[in-house]
């Protein structure tokens, strides 16, 4: 049988839950929202609520669901405030159900984060926080997970795009004007840069508050191997020019436990470009999914790629122009 989320209805999904945790389900359970994933909560008999993330098949292998999960774990040990996945009954913390790998973690709630303001010393926790997780990401790879770096990812999504018949001819060789002239501008600014374990999606929605625990990460789907500045950049609220106050601080607080390399700035606007790029392929991935055409209708015509390749080619300016700062 192939893997399928049609064939995930509400009694695979107790069922699931019941055989992981030995205890009965209520029979109440509410679908979060996640595109890429199947993440429901469930409530248990004695009261408890649990989250349940049922992974999208062929998205990530078990070996690299592995990763996430040890990652977490291995924050949860240092005290670091993030999910961790439950332990399983049938041992481990991945379980399978239609060949659908799922995880349960523990329901958390929160409120999200407010880093408008540079005067606010939430700049500061959030430096702090990062730092600790990216302490722990130092002491092992994640061999199963994608490494983010211009000859790996970004090549990948650069070839994912052009091989696969989403632009017209004259589109296509635009785009792949871009991504050679990307491609050489950046990748000398990747040598000899460090590479840990990474949040990888630290976007503000992805940070949230509780008055008992302060802030605190969520959604480690995208975790990956790359520069800690990855985890930076994406938090930042403008341009590099223009953060300097909420830079400051958040490297005061990071610098409280780990050391950061300043150079690594350099790349904030690589890894800017180096974003677009992927997340075009990464709704290319989609693009022939019924849920995504009907919330991304124009997705794929003549004026979206004469918008989407006019960004990249400006970024693109943005890009080079740092870049030869630096060579």
């Amino acid at each position: 049988m192939n893997a399928d989320f049609s064939l995930l209805m509400p009694d695979r999904v107790l069922d699931a839950v019941e055989r992981a945790t030995t205890q009965r389900c209520t029979g109440v359970i509410r679908p979060l929202p996640s595109y890429i994933n199947r993440v429901y909560t469930v409530e248990l008999d004695d009261g408890q609520h649990l989250v349940a993330k049922f992974y999208r098949p062929g998205r990530w292998s078990r070996d690299a669901i592995s990763d996430e999960h040890a990652f977490l774990l291995a924050c949860s040990a240092d005290e670091i405030p993030v999910v961790a996945p439950m332990s399983l009954a049938q041992g481990g913390t991945v379980g399978e159900v239609d060949g659908i790998s799922y995880a349960l973690f523990p329901r958390r709630g929160g409120r999200p984060i407010e880093p408008a303001d540079p005067g606010n010393a939430l700049w500061g926790r959030l430096g702090a926080l990062l730092a600790r997780v990216h302490r722990v990401g130092s002491r092992a790879p994640a061999p199963a997970r994608l490494t983010l770096h211009p000859l790996i990812t970004t090549t990948a999504d650069l070839d994912y795009l052009l091989d696969n018949d989403f632009l017209d001819s004259r589109e296509t060789k635009r785009l792949e004007a871009f991504g050679l002239a990307l491609l050489d501008c950046i990748t000398p600014l990747f040598e000899g840069v460090e590479s840990i374990r990474l949040h990888g999606d630290c976007q503000h929605t992805n940070v949230l508050e509780r008055p008992d625990t302060g802030v605190f990460l969520i959604d480690f789907d995208d975790m990956m191997n790359g520069p800690p500045v990855q985890d930076l950049w994406m938090l930042l609220p403008g341009r590099l020019d223009d953060v300097r106050e909420e830079l400051e601080q958040f490297l005061e607080g990071y610098e409280t436990f780990r050391a950061f390399d300043r150079q690594s700035l350099r790349l904030i606007e690589a890894l800017r470009a180096m974003r677009m790029t992927y997340y075009l392929a990464w709704c290319a991935r989609q693009a022939r999914d019924v849920a995504f055409l009907q919330n991304h209708p124009g997705w794929g015509s003549r004026a979206f790629w004469a918008t989407e390749l006019s960004e990249l080619e400006a970024q693109l300016v943005v890009v080079c122009e740092v870049a030869s700062r630096f060579h």
